[in-house]
């Protein structure tokens, strides 16, 4: 079983004296995508007005510009330590124990707009790109998906996961032939109906993703999954008519609003 999940705007600094190029990236046959993708990002930015404008950076954030200019020689970290915000603070990597990070190594995988799909325990450099950026000269909805189909057929061993925003399945589709089921987070409303949710859709998202990585045992199927959920206090179900999986957070909704 693996696990996908989105990126994150924020970002930690710093890392390790390794760069992308040393440390070289899982899925090699992405690499060519992961270059043109880059190569136009920096040529962007090399033109500080333009880079403003196509990244979308207000006055305070123009220091992303240098960032993304130096990413061939930035310092790297584990990816599932790199990304920062909601999800990822839920599922706090710097706390994880050595089996989790091993199960994060072997099951989970994170969908970077710069990098395609890399697993969290790729090294990665600080970047600024999202995966709703309009690229010049390059879209990232033309180039990404066509590469991750031959990826995705090496992945074809188990039951996939996908924990991505809308925005992410887009760039990296997984193809009909494989097994997966996406999730949607909900809360039960006091007459019965499920809604979909936005800000807890991460939280809950991060805190079973940590859940899943601390259990005793890796999970093979959705029952593991649901049993895993209903311990932190959640509720998870296969909806078989749109296969997806629905995650109910009613408790984690009650008790951050208290």
């Amino acid at each position: 079983m693996l696990f996908l999940l989105p990126p994150s705007e924020t970002k930690a600094i710093g890392g390790g004296s390794l760069t992308i190029q040393q440390a070289a990236l899982t899925f090699g046959g992405l690499n060519t995508v992961r270059e043109k993708v880059l190569a136009e990002l920096v040529r962007v930015c090399k033109k500080p007005a333009l880079a403003a404008q196509v990244l979308k950076l207000s006055p305070k954030q123009l220091a992303a510009i240098e960032v993304n200019l130096q990413v061939s020689q930035a310092p790297t970290m584990r990816a599932l330590e790199r990304y920062t915000g909601t999800l990822y603070d839920a599922i706090a990597p710097g706390s994880l124990s050595a089996e989790a990070w091993l199960r994060s190594k072997q099951t989970v995988l994170i969908q970077s707009p710069l990098f395609g799909l890399i697993p969290a325990t790729d090294l990665i450099p600080n970047y600024r790109l999202s995966g709703t950026t309009v690229l010049p000269k390059v879209s990232l909805k033309k180039v990404w998906p066509a590469a991750h189909e031959p990826i995705f057929g090496r992945l074809a061993q188990g039951l996939i996961v996908d924990l991505r925003s809308k925005t992410y399945v887009d760039l990296a589709p997984i193809p009909s032939t494989i097994d997966s089921v996406w999730v949607e987070v909900v809360s039960r409303e006091s007459n019965g109906q499920l809604r979909a949710l936005n800000h807890f859709n991460k939280l809950a998202k991060g805190l079973l993703m940590r859940a899943i990585l601390e259990a005793p045992s890796a999970p093979e199927s959705i029952d593991d999954l649901s049993s895993i959920a209903s311990k932190i206090g959640m509720e998870l179900y296969l909806d078989e008519a749109k296969r997806q999986l629905v995650l109910v957070t009613d408790q984690i909704v009650k008790s951050k609003r208290v």
